[in-house]
């Protein structure tokens, strides 16, 4: 479940005791001219919420997932010679923790300025604050869009 420490209602959804089941749902990432970029499953104690509300789960949910994977040291994707880890060493760095909060900020601008479109069963949503109604099966999907070289 998400906890975003806020107090703002709709926005804080923290499962307390004696509260109904979750609604889960499946958000596919595409591209245009491709298929499936990627698939995540969000979770959300409200049926209706609104567009700014799934965009900051997804982004919460992505972000608190990269940043749990990468808490430890990094192990290398190929092994090093001996060379190398002379002159290197072993250690690698820990990459920055990504605040979620800016990455939500980006998201929202990215949004507003039409670089990705937000299809919830195949109906386009323009409004950060229209209401949707989430079900089991309802499809999203999260299509972005590729500048054209040139134009």
């Amino acid at each position: 479940m998400f906890d975003y420490g806020r107090d703002e209602p709709g926005l804080c959804p923290v499962r307390s005791e004696g509260e109904g089941m979750a609604t889960t749902v499946t958000v596919n990432d595409r591209e245009t001219g491709g298929g499936l970029a990627a698939e995540l499953t969000l979770e959300f104690l409200n049926e209706r919420i609104t567009v700014r509300e799934l965009i900051r789960g997804r982004v919460y949910q992505e972000v608190t997932e990269r940043n749990a994977c990468c808490g430890t040291e990094l192990a290398p994707p190929v092994r090093l010679s001996e060379v190398e880890v002379l002159l290197n060493g072993t250690r690698r760095e820990r990459p920055d923790r990504i605040d979620w909060q800016t990455e939500f900020d980006r998201a929202l601008e990215a949004f507003r300025r039409r670089r990705f479109v937000l299809l919830v069963d195949d109906r386009q949503l323009l409004d950060l604050d229209e209401e949707l109604e989430l079900r089991p099966g309802t499809a999203i999907v999260f299509l972005r869009l590729m500048p054209l070289i040139g134009g």
